[in-house]
């Protein structure tokens, strides 16, 4: 069986193989989350087995919601599937819209639901190796001059929060 996602066809939120909505470009719903801690940002490198921006460094973790799915329940599903986060309730920071090219004749053209999370003491952290190849955790502006530096290292959705969306996403941790 396939999996579906929600996409937009035409003006109709519809489920559509995920392959085919990647294919066609078709806007479509996601979730990305931010897991924070003192002005540091947890972000993982793709496993090499990825369907697309496989090997790259990208946000905590994202990924498109099941049809109906609420997206916080999405967030929560995701922390606990990509790497094994439970206990953590992510707070909605912003929706977005972007559309990228993905490599490999696929396009992301999604609207994010944006959240963030703030790590709690003594949090663990096991990747799904299916989904996940390693983790770090790094200063906010250092993770900025870092993509904008070495762009090719890191997924195109997380250039485009950092270099176009940082203040609405991370506002209030940055002040």
């Amino acid at each position: 069986m396939t999996e579906q996602i929600p996409a937009w066809v035409g003006d109709k939120l519809t489920p559509v193989d995920k392959m085919e909505v990647h294919r066609k470009g078709l806007r479509h719903k996601a979730v990305s989350i931010f897991v924070v801690d003192q002005g540091k940002v947890l972000i993982q490198r793709r496993a090499k087995e990825k369907y697309h921006s496989a090997g790259l460094w990208a946000n905590t973790c994202c990924t498109h919601p099941n049809w109906d799915e609420k997206p916080e329940d999405c967030a929560v599903r995701r922390l606990r599937e990509e790497l094994g986060i439970v206990g953590l309730y992510p707070a909605h920071a912003d929706r977005l819209e972007y559309r990228a090219d993905v490599g490999q004749g696929l396009i992301e053209h999604e609207v994010v639901d944006i959240y963030l999370a703030y790590a709690r003491p003594e949090m663990e952290i096991r990747p799904n190796p299916d989904e996940v190849c390693e983790t770090r955790w790094i200063e906010l502006y250092d993770l900025a001059a870092e993509v904008k530096r070495h762009p090719e290292r890191f997924s195109k959705w997380l250039s485009i929060y950092l270099s176009s969306h940082m203040d609405r996403i991370f506002g209030a941790m940055l002040r």
